[in-house]
């Protein structure tokens, strides 16, 4: 019975966040989805707390076994708009790419920092 009040807690927080992150968007920054605002609003949380708590641990561990299931919809609706999908084909592939190539090297100098930081040996 522990184990659920923890994550039904973990999850009251995280849809609460995503709540007030609506919110603050329609109200203050209409360019930015709500989802994003309340992402932001728990990094400031746990920034401040210096420590993720129990209970938003149980429900992150919950909600991140079913991740796949939940991409599954994006998935499914790229693949029956695949006529839009062809028409911008060559604005996604530059798109990809330039993502690829930011993301490659930002990993490799993080993981260093993080290395150093740790004061483990660089890989």
């Amino acid at each position: 019975m522990k184990r659920r009040t923890g994550v039904l807690k973990g999850l009251f927080v995280l849809v609460l966040l995503q709540i007030a992150g609506t919110t603050l968007s329609s109200l203050w920054l209409p360019m930015l989805p709500g989802p994003i605002v309340g992402l932001v609003l728990l990094l400031l949380g746990l920034a401040f707390l210096g420590a993720v708590p129990e209970s938003l641990q149980k429900a992150a561990s919950l909600l991140l076994q079913y991740l796949p299931l939940m991409l599954m919809i994006h998935a499914a609706g790229i693949m029956t708009s695949y006529e839009l999908l062809f028409d911008e084909f060559a604005v996604v592939i530059v798109a990809l790419l330039a993502s690829l190539l930011v993301t490659i090297p930002v990993c490799g100098w993080l993981l260093q920092f993080l290395a150093r930081r740790m004061g483990g040996e660089q890989p």
